[in-house]
């Protein structure tokens, strides 16, 4: 090892032009890509649109390029997911659960060439991104299940002879657009529940990260094709924002599920909802963790690396505030600031790296402007705050400020591993500081004073989506709903009734009693 800035650690072997290059080859070959891939996929694939290169985050090399989509693709992909759509709404419910049961078995067995191409591409490390794909095989798992429970409700009538009842069906075709973080989870999340509801579904993932959205839907579509359905139930359209706008605009698209920033998500609504469409939004994330007095002190620390650092802060529920008790906020950082001097910078394919990089150039421009910006609001950085400009890829310091809760730069949610710290007097206090920014994803409050549990989940307590105890802000289990409040968009993902979103609620009523009578007792005689 040598010494990193502010003793941050980087292994000498991280960034070996041979072995990334041999491991790249073995990655691609195994998940059927190629140097040069076709980017549309609508039962065949093909693609009109400019060649994108994807590039390794972590060394600036080049992985492999993808043929895009066009606004011709995009439209001729619509309409084959339309008429997929129509088939695939006609299978019994449980027998899409089986084909999203093939694809899960079929994820599995590529997970681990799955799992490095999203570390070679994104930048996450290789747990993450095998733990990523996982995310996806689980979240089918769910889906193979509800899919024998999409259940209606029968609802008691007050006119005698008639029977009320609750029925769900399928909405047609969904949109998903997802982002460079988590560039097969998201889609999953969408897909498996969206499929077994009865839709097909058109993805457009994150351009940067186009090999990854390819060599999924291979693998959907080779499932789809043994089973003799159409393939495009799953269509891909790799493009940039002018085709997530033309799905944004396009009628054909019942609903669209948008993950991204705050700023383009506002856009996408809007435009949606000229057309009266659905959408579904998954948008930024300010989250914060509040450590009270009497809190275990070594669980809340490990908690907050994790949650801090992981992903190089580039993660919708990376922790990004962090209020200290006074009586404990002095020992904390210093305990903190150590735990920060033990992590791993590096290749996120080498063993024992907690920290890869940034996705883009342009995410450590971000980076250094939010330092700037710190130090003109007068915070102070009390660890890391430079960008490894001596290293290959977008490498940063994982930092950690001290800093006034309402500067304008703690309200910006920074893409990057930047931790603000700020001392409190009272949970009420914390609490209202918690919920003051415009977002509103997930948050976490360390205590083991069962009174200020309960209070922080209750209604005076913290308005995000996700509300935590003893946990980080990331994390979720695929069970539970996913999104937030406010400015994240007040959608929700994967778990609990997230499937209700994907298909359309229809009231029923049957007369068979051979009269009619009025509701409320009106009579037209």
């Amino acid at each position: 090892m040598f010494g990193g800035a502010r003793g941050l650690q980087i292994p000498r072997s991280c960034f070996s032009t041979t072995s990334a290059v041999r491991t790249t080859s073995v990655t691609l070959k195994a998940l059927g890509l190629d140097s040069y891939n076709l980017g549309v996929y609508n039962g065949v694939w093909g693609g009109n649109g400019d060649v994108v290169e994807s590039v390794n985050p972590a060394t600036g090399e080049v992985i492999g390029a993808v043929q895009q989509s066009n606004g011709n693709d995009l439209d001729q992909t619509l309409q084959q997911a339309t008429r997929a759509a129509k088939v695939w709404r006609e299978v019994p419910a449980p027998k899409r659960g089986e084909i999203v049961r093939q694809m899960r078995n079929a994820l599995f067995e590529k997970i681990e060439p799955l799992g490095k191409l999203v570390a070679l591409e994104m930048g996450k490390i290789l747990p993450e991104g095998i733990g990523e794909v996982q995310e996806y095989i689980d979240i089918a798992d769910y889906a193979v299940g509800l899919s024998r429970m999409l259940n209606g409700k029968v609802i008691p009538s007050e006119r005698s002879g008639h029977m009320m009842m609750e029925v769900w069906n399928p909405l047609g075709v969904v949109g998903v657009i997802s982002a460079f973080n988590f560039p097969v989870a998201v889609y999953g999340w969408n897909s498996a529940v969206s499929m077994v509801c009865g839709n097909a579904v058109v993805w457009k993932g994150a351009q940067s990260t186009s090999l990854t959205s390819v060599a999924i839907t291979k693998i959907l579509a080779e499932v789809l094709e043994r089973n003799n359905l159409p393939g495009a139930i799953c269509s891909l359209a790799t493009g940039g924002a002018d085709i997530g706008e033309g799905i944004a605009k396009d009628k054909r698209v019942n609903l669209v599920s948008f993950t991204g920033s705050t700023n383009v998500g506002r856009k996408v609504a809007l435009t949606v909802q000229e057309r009266f469409g659905k959408c579904l939004l998954e948008l930024g994330g300010n989250n914060a963790i509040i450590v009270h007095n009497d809190a275990d002190i070594d669980l809340a620390v490990r908690s907050i690396l994790f949650a801090a650092v992981g992903t190089a802060g580039q993660r919708c529920t990376t922790t990004r505030r962090l209020f200290l008790h006074e009586e404990i906020h002095d020992t904390f950082i210093e305990r903190l600031q150590k735990a920060y001097g033990q992590i791993k910078i590096g290749n996120p394919l080498e063993s024992g790296i907690l920290c890869g990089p940034l996705h883009t150039k342009s995410a450590v421009d971000a980076f250094e402007q939010g330092i700037a910006d710190i130090k003109e609001q007068g915070g102070k950085i009390l660890y890391g705050g430079n960008a490894l400009s001596n290293l290959p890829g977008n490498f940063v310091e994982p930092t950690i400020t001290s800093i006034s809760h309402d500067a304008p730069v703690v309200h910006r949610e920074i893409f990057a591993p930047i931790l603000h710290t700020i001392k409190y007097d009272n949970i009420e206090e914390a609490i209202e500081w918690n919920n003051e920014v415009g977002q509103g994803l997930s948050s976490s409050l360390f205590t083991t004073n069962p009174e200020r549990m309960f209070n922080w989940i209750g209604p005076s307590g913290s308005d995000c989506g996700i509300v935590n105890v003893n946990i980080p802000t990331n994390g979720a289990e695929i069970g539970g709903a996913f999104g937030g409040e406010k400015e994240t968009g007040g959608g929700r993902e994967s778990g609990s009734t997230s499937w209700q979103q994907y298909m359309r609620r229809q009231t029923c009523t049957i007369n068979y009693s051979g009269m009619l009578p009025l509701a409320q007792g009106i009579k037209f005689e």
